[in-house]
């Protein structure tokens, strides 16, 4: 699949899109990690094994990996876009673009009304720039 680089525009038209994805994204992580927590209580508890405590631990171990494949099949779905998340919990995502020739990444964090930072593509968050 060849690269695809971003317009200003073109990122900042997807910005609820990706303001969606995220919020959907940490409400599973969310989830997620309440389940773990939950199951690890469980599974430290000293009372011999039952079949209903089985049960349990099977359910919650089956709803963590529906979880994680839910969120892998939305990272997917935005990677296909040419989209780069960087960090889910943060909300930072990265939007391939060519500025001046060069290769840089428009750079977005949740809670940002607008893309107005860029950086390199080994500089990461902290070397922001404005654009």
């Amino acid at each position: 699949m060849a690269k695809r680089y971003f317009t200003l525009d073109e990122a900042n038209s997807l910005l609820p899109f990706m303001q969606g994805e995220l919020s959907f994204m940490q409400m599973k992580r969310s989830d997620f990690l309440r389940a773990y927590k939950e199951l690890q209580v469980i599974k430290q508890q000293p009372q011999a094994k039952t079949s209903q405590l089985d049960e349990t631990i099977f359910k919650l171990e089956c709803s963590m990996e529906f979880m994680q494949l839910e969120i892998q099949l939305h990272l997917d779905a935005i990677h296909a876009k040419g989209i780069q998340v960087k960090d889910i919990d943060i909300g930072l995502i990265d939007f391939p673009a060519l500025i001046d020739g060069a290769e840089v990444l428009l750079c977005w964090k949740q809670g940002e009304p607008s893309i107005s930072h860029y950086h390199g593509l080994y500089d990461g968050f902290s070397g922001r720039k404005p654009l």
